[in-house]
C-alpha cells in the first residue's frame, strides 16, 4: 500500500498564506497540513508549505487528485455543481426501512415528499425500494420495480434531479428509463454482475459504496485493522473495477458507507478522517442521516430523535470538503448548511485596508 494523504489543518481563509495552504478538490475548505499514512501503519504529520519536495510519483499524483477541482454531475437537463456541499434527499419508498419504513409506501405520497424535499433545497432525490438496515431481506426485483418506478416518474417529470438507490440491474434499468440520472449502489456494483454493464452503457454517474457483509450479517462483529486505510484501498480497488468495466472516473462518486459493516468506533474514525478519501480524486458521499451511531452516543436516541446528531455529522462532512450529504431532513440540513457557508463566505472575502 503506497503512502496515502490526508489533509487535515484546516483554516479559515487563505489570505496571507501563500504557498502554506492549499484548497481541497476545488471547494471552499483550505488546509494547511497533511497527515502522511505510511505502509508500515505509521503516520507523519507535515506543513503544505515545501510538501511537494516530499512526494514520490503516487503521491504526487494523489496530490493532484486531492486538489483538483470536481466536475459538476450532469443529472438529464440538471447540473449539479461540486464546489460547495449539496443534499441529497431520502426517499425510501419501504415499508422497512430502519428510519422512515412505511412513510412512503403509498407512490403519490413518496412523490409528494420527494417534491417537497427538492424545493426545500434537496440537489437530487435519492430513491430507494429496498431496505438494506441490518437484518434486512432481500427484495424481488419485480416488487422493488413497483415500488420505485411511479415515484421516479413523477419527481423526474417535475424536472427533480433523481437517483436510484438500488443494487440490481433490472431496477437500474427501469429507473433510468423513467428520468433517474443517477445509480446509489449500496454494493459498488458488486451484487449484480449486470450493473457495471448497464451503468457503463447509460454513461451516467455512479455511487461506490463501501461495505462489509451484506445487510443480512454486516453489523455481525464486523472487524478491522485500519479501517481507514481499508476502507480507502477497497474503494480505490473499486474505482477501478468501474473503470475497466467501461465507467468514465469523471462518473463515479465514492461513500465509506457509514454503518454498513461497521461499528460505532469504526463510523466515527471514519468521520475524523474524511478529507483521506479525496485522494480518490471522486466526489464523497456521506449518508449518516439518523443512524445508530447517533443514538448509541446519545442515550440511545430512537430515530425519531436524532435530528440534531444528524446535523452535527452533516457539518462534520462540510468541514472535510464532502460533496453529497444525503439526509432525511432535508429542510433543516439546508438551512444549517447555509449558515455554514455564510461563514465560509466571510471568511474567504478579502478585508478592504
Amino acid at each position: 500500500m503506497k503512502t496515502l494523504l490526508r489533509p487535515t489543518g484546516f483554516v479559515d481563509s487563505p489570505f496571507g498564506h501563500d504557498g502554506k495552504v492549499a484548497r481541497l478538490a476545488g471547494g471552499l475548505n483550505w488546509f494547511a497540513s497533511v497527515e502522511l499514512i505510511h505502509d508500515d501503519g505509521t503516520r507523519e504529520l507535515v506543513p503544505v508549505e515545501g510538501i511537494e519536495d516530499q512526494f514520490d510519483e503516487a503521491m504526487a499524483a494523489a496530490w493532484a487528485r486531492i486538489t483538483a477541482p470536481r466536475v459538476p454531475l450532469n443529472l438529464g437537463s440538471r447540473t449539479i455543481h461540486l464546489d460547495q456541499p449539496q443534499v441529497m434527499g431520502i426517499i425510501n419508498a419501504t415499508p422497512d426501512s430502519f428510519s422512515d419504513g412505511g412513510a412512503y409506501v403509498d407512490a403519490s405520497a413518496a412523490a409528494e415528499a420527494g417534491a417537497t424535499m427538492a424545493a426545500a433545497g434537496a440537489a437530487i432525490i435519492d430513491v430507494g425500494g429496498e431496505s438494506t438496515r441490518p437484518g434486512a431481506k432481500d427484495v424481488w426485483e419485480g416488487d422493488e420495480i413497483t415500488r420505485i418506478l411511479p415515484v421516479v416518474q413523477h419527481l423526474a417529470a417535475g424536472g427533480t434531479a433523481v437517483s436510484i438507490d438500488t443494487r440490481k440491474s433490472a431496477v437500474i434499468e427501469a429507473a433510468l428509463g423513467a428520468g433517474a440520472g443517477l445509480v446509489n449502489d449500496v454494493s459498488a456494483l458488486t451484487h449484480d454482475d449486470r450493473s457495471a454493464e448497464v451503468v457503463a452503457a447509460a454513461g451516467v454517474p455512479v455511487i461506490l459504496m463501501h461495505h462489509q457483509g451484506d445487510p443480512q450479517s454486516m453489523q455481525d462483529n464486523p472487524r478491522y485493522g485500519d479501517v481507514l486505510v481499508e476502507v480507502y484501498a477497497w474503494l480505490d480497488a473499486r474505482i477501478a473495477a468501474a473503470e475497466a468495466a467501461g465507467i468514465a472516473r469523471a462518473n463515479i462518486l465514492v461513500d465509506p458507507g457509514i454503518g454498513f459493516g461497521k461499528s460505532v468506533a469504526h463510523n466515527l474514525e471514519l468521520l475524523n478522517g474524511l478529507a483521506l478519501f479525496h485522494g480518490l480524486g471522486c466526489p464523497i458521499v456521506v449518508g449518516a442521516s439518523r443512524k445508530r451511531m447517533i443514538g448509541a452516543l446519545s442515550n440511545e436516541a430512537p430515530v425519531d430523535q436524532r435530528l440534531a446528531g444528524s446535523l452535527a455529522l452533516a457539518l462534520k462532512a462540510a468541514e472535510q470538503g464532502v460533496q453529497l450529504i444525503r439526509v432525511h431532513d432535508v429542510a433543516e440540513t439546508v438551512q444549517a448548511l447555509k449558515v455554514w457557508r455564510g461563514l465560509r463566505d466571510q471568511a474567504l472575502t478579502p478585508r478592504l485596508s
